[in-house]
């Protein structure tokens, strides 16, 4: 058949080959295991809320954990075991409830946390929606972001999400790509170098991924956005991250 001229050409359809099929396949099953991980790790922090005890000794840098939207900081809980077992003592947002602020409002509770302890050199570890409030401290140029030794965020949107608009809730709705917020983080490059960003290999969330330009950037095999947060290779990334 004879086409018009000018007339674009059809994609040719990708070649569905074995390793494609076993591909699609194996990141199926980890997005499926992912929501039941985040659904299971919820459960859990409505009964072991409260922060234990251990956690404020150490004598290593501050670590103050910024979780994701929707979540507490009990879905990092093993991340948080760990960093504290390496001489970190940890620090929470009670008042963060469950991340649904916007993201200049949760990093002003973080900054004044930061300023009421009298926190110094503190690493700040996050997950998705945490790594921008992290990285909205530093923006902000208070006090508080001189404290800040770096973030070491773990599947962070940075660039934003395609997907997030989709979502009928303004909260995730707010870290589309086009979000003001977002797009003025994006513009402070001059930040990235104070972040280390672990990048898993496929995050059904963030189709972009979370490289990000200027920073430290750890790639890991692990696939998934909650999951991963229990990971072995990605709790040892965000452990030698934050002893750096």
């Amino acid at each position: 058949m004879n086409m018009p001229i000018g007339s674009p050409r059809p994609r040719p359809r990708p070649t569905l080959t074995p390793a494609r099929l076993r591909l699609a396949a194996h990141r199926g099953w980890s997005w499926g295991r992912d929501y039941v991980w985040i659904l299971r790790a919820l459960a859990r922090g409505l009964v072991r809320r409260d922060l234990p005890a251990r956690y404020a000794d150490g004598d290593g840098r501050p670590v103050l954990l910024l979780p994701g939207v929707y979540e507490e900081w009990t879905v990092m809980r093993h991340v948080a075991d760990r960093l504290n077992e390496a001489g970190h003592p940890i620090h929470v947002l009670p008042d963060l409830g469950r991340n649904t602020i916007g993201i200049i409002d949760a990093a002003r509770l973080a900054e004044a946390y930061l300023v009421a302890h009298d926190l110094r050199d503190v690493v700040i570890v996050a997950h998705s929606k945490g790594g921008l409030i992290g990285k909205q401290l530093l923006a902000s140029g208070g006090t508080a972001a001189d404290r800040v030794r770096r973030i070491v965020a773990v599947a962070t949107p940075f660039a934003g999400s395609r997907l997030a608009p989709l979502v009928p809730t303004q909260v995730v709705r707010s870290l589309g790509p086009d979000d003001e917020t977002i797009v003025a983080l994006v513009a402070r490059a001059d930040l990235n170098e104070k972040i280390v960003s672990i990048c898993p290999s496929f995050d059904p969330h963030i189709p972009g991924g979370s490289f990000l330009d200027g920073a430290t950037n750890v790639a890991v095999e692990a696939m998934g956005h909650f999951r991963v947060l229990a990971d072995p290779a990605v709790v040892d990334a965000v452990v030698s991250a934050a002893a750096l």
